[in-house]
């Protein structure tokens, strides 16, 4: 598979830091299918999830679309038909491929897409050395835009591999012996002081999303947060005390929807023979206790923190606690792409960046003054500010460059295919 590799003729890429992050985030891209075929790339496993081809095509797009048709004089797109092919849901745009037939796609072919990146990189190559101020904030939304994709990439091919059982046999060779020497220390609570606090941000220096801004004062009441995410031992406890069987530790839609689906534990535990087992990057391994437990629903998450008499945090608790701690975690950056045992030996708040996404109980609204950005990214984020909750705190496949205390990311609250997780709070 093609390494990704770009090539710029004018100057070093040391010596333009916009075009070097262009480099790295399309470069990690290619190196995240290197294990993948071309017939695992078509695959789509659900309509919330899209085919591995089709993100690389996306991506691609979106920096013909919003980049070089505006700004590259001269530029002709490699192939009109993709205008219609790979728009995700930008109705300003134009007419799109209906979304749960994007694994129908077999044409253009895997070879045809990669020469399409291979085009519009090389197009960009000529456009990032004469980028203005406009070009550099379109370049970097990109960018963004991209690592975000990286992350549905990773966890849209674990559920549609997760469905074939001749990929995931089961690895009965990896022992838990091992994960028993990070065993997390019992749960604690960090204790924060309330009062008026800031919340998103106004800087114009960094990066960050229009659904994160305006700073604005929201009063938060005295709280305390758990050390750490909740395990799957813990979580097991949790099904052997009947969790998934007591309608009353459930929200009403939770209880329903748990009922329909027939939710007995997180998404990918599968039991046999008295043991637990979970699928893990590309295989299916014996259940690790000491791991946070993953792929769980907004409904899960509520119903177990109730469980344990306490509660999900509010997203401003949450952004509170994380500008206490620095900004480090098992990111996509460290290649695990599999959440780990919280790590041993200090006190304090541990696992707020990187592992798992953690459910918070704030709905995904606007914040007091928000306002929609002009033209067609006007639709990236604020129209989705209805009926979704918040989740903070980043992946195992979220960038590094992502991260910050301010990232809002948000999902149904049914939905489990992502890398999502549960702080308590109380």
């Amino acid at each position: 598979m093609p390494s990704g590799a770009l090539s710029f003729d004018s100057e070093s890429s040391s010596e333009h830091s916009l075009i070097a992050q262009y480099e790295r985030v399309r470069a990690q891209t290619m190196a995240l299918i290197e294990d993948l075929s071309a017939e695992d790339m078509l695959l789509q496993s659900m309509p919330d999830a899209s085919p591995t081809k089709w993100h690389l095509a996306h991506t691609t797009w979106f920096f013909e679309t919003f980049l070089l048709q505006p700004y590259l004089s001269g530029y002709k797109p490699f192939d009109e038909a993709y205008q219609y092919l790979f728009n995700s849901y930008y109705e300003t745009v134009g007419e799109r491929h209906p979304r749960p037939q994007r694994g129908l796609l077999s044409r253009p072919p895997l070879e045809e897409v990669l020469a399409y990146r291979e085009y519009v990189d090389k197009a960009m190559a000529q456009l990032l050395p004469t980028a203005n101020t406009d070009i550099e904030a379109g370049v970097t939304i990109g960018l963004h835009h991209e690592m975000q994709h990286q992350e549905l990439l990773v966890t849209d091919i674990k559920h549609a591999l997760s469905l074939n059982p001749y990929a995931l046999a089961v690895d009965d060779s990896t022992s838990l012996s091992a994960a028993s020497d990070h065993k997390p220390a019992p749960r604690e609570f960090v204790h924060f002081e309330g009062g008026l606090c800031f919340i998103g941000t106004d800087a114009q220096s960094e990066f960050a999303y229009d659904c994160e801004q305006p700073r604005h004062q929201v009063f938060v009441a005295d709280f305390s947060l758990s050390d750490r995410l909740v395990t799957n031992a813990e979580w097991l406890e949790f099904i052997e005390d009947g969790g998934y069987e007591r309608p009353k530790l459930w929200l009403s839609d939770g209880w329903a929807t748990a009922q329909q689906e027939g939710w007995q534990a997180p998404l990918y535990w599968h039991r046999r023979n008295d043991h637990w087992y979970t699928l893990t990057h590309r295989r299916r391994e014996p259940l690790d206790p000491n791991a946070p437990v993953c792929h769980i629903s907004y409904y899960e998450a509520d119903a177990f923190a109730r469980w344990c008499g306490c509660r999900l945090p509010t997203e401003f608790e949450w952004e509170v606690a994380a500008r206490t701690v620095a900004l480090k975690g098992n990111l996509l950056e460290s290649q695990h792409l599999l959440p780990q045992p919280a790590p041993s030996g200090h006190k304090g708040l541990k696992q707020m960046y990187g592992d798992a996404w953690e459910w918070t109980q704030s709905p995904f609204i606007p914040y007091p003054g928000f306002t929609t950005p002009e033209g067609a990214l006007a639709e990236y984020n604020g129209k989705f500010m209805a009926n979704q909750w918040v989740l903070r705190g980043g992946s195992c496949a979220t960038a590094h460059q992502q991260m910050r205390a301010t990232y809002r990311n948000f999902f149904y609250a049914h939905q489990r295919w992502q890398f999502t997780s549960l702080r308590l709070a109380k």
